[in-house]
């Protein structure tokens, strides 16, 4: 079978450190081509818009689209109605709204479209699955807290309405959540910590609840100095379990349990592959509405204006 064309439009940062070395050692696709203002990819034709690269490349199949999720559904709009099939950054939109009637666009065009969660794709998330499945699960408590300093510096549009700010890196820990948890959960209560010169939060404290009564407790903050925390802990009738370092370890009653090399972007992309093969999407919208709720559900606290120390 033919290598998948694809595109990918934003080349940025993220782009760099993992979607082009997962691409390149996937013989199911062939980068032919890029879409950006700024970035370009070197012996790969390179666009400033997506319409140009559309219309100068009929020969792609399929479109990463890692732009801001504020630009993301135009984009994937006139990807799907050319007919190529669309990989969706995370968060897959600003909106569930926007979401949905994609995902409704892509099986009226027969085209796939993948709402990416590349933090499921950790290397101890499906044991940690596994393990709470087996057990009697008595509370669950998310501790995701990073510097945004370090790991944004300068990314104005992630301050912005629809940004997410916090919840950029706290939906990972919401993708996970919702994937190893053998019952949905719903928040009951959260405060989000608003800068007074931001649009988008800095922290947030989130409880939720399942139709058990689970309690689950997240804590997602932007001002973490030194080492950074990506770990859920669930206490459990066998002892309990720390899925540690955004999923790559997991232990047990503090013994090692799971540990390999981390394969989200390749992993990602065998998947994407996988679905386009299948004649099928693959859109899961639970981490993005736990956000909505919070913003719905939130109280909120403003705190003293961030200034970005990188951009001083």
């Amino acid at each position: 079978m033919s290598p998948i064309n694809l595109a990918i439009v934003g080349v940025g940062k993220i782009v760099r450190d993992q979607h082009l070395p997962s691409v390149a050692k996937n013989p199911d696709f062939e980068l032919v081509a890029t879409a950006s203002r700024h970035g370009t990819v070197e012996g790969v034709k390179s666009y400033t818009t997506i319409e140009a690269m559309l219309d100068a490349e009929p020969s792609i199949d399929a479109v990463s689209l890692c732009m801001p999720p504020q630009y993301r559904y135009e984009a994937a709009y006139k990807a799907l109605v050319a007919g190529k099939h669309v990989f969706l950054e995370k968060p897959p939109g600003a909106t569930l709204s926007e979401v949905a009637d994609l995902e409704a666009l892509a099986n009226k065009q027969g085209a796939s479209l993948f709402a990416s969660w590349h933090s499921r794709y950790a290397p101890g998330v499906e044991a940690a699955k596994a393990f709470l499945a087996a057990t009697t699960i008595k509370s669950v408590h998310v501790i995701w807290k990073e510097d945004v300093r370090h790991w944004h510096p300068n990314q104005e549009w992630i301050w912005q309405a629809g940004g997410l700010g916090v919840f950029d890196p706290g939906i990972n820990a919401l993708s996970i959540v919702t994937h190893i948890l053998p019952r949905p959960i719903f928040i009951t209560e959260a405060v989000l910590e608003f800068p007074e010169n931001r649009d988008a939060p800095i922290a947030a404290d989130i409880h939720f609840r399942n139709a058990d009564g689970l309690p689950v407790h997240a804590e997602f903050d932007w001002r973490q100095t030194g080492k950074q925390s990506w770990d859920i802990v669930a206490e459990t009738a066998a002892g309990q379990m720390v899925l540690a370092e955004g999923g790559a370890k997991l232990l047990i009653d503090g013994a090692l349990r799971f540990a390999e090399p981390e394969q989200e972007y390749p992993s990602l992309y065998r998947r994407f592959a996988e679905i386009i093969k299948a004649g099928k999407s693959d859109v899961d919208l639970a981490p993005l509405r736990h956000v909505a709720d919070a913003f719905m559900l939130g109280k909120r606290k403003f705190v003293d204006a961030f200034h970005d120390r990188a951009s001083q």
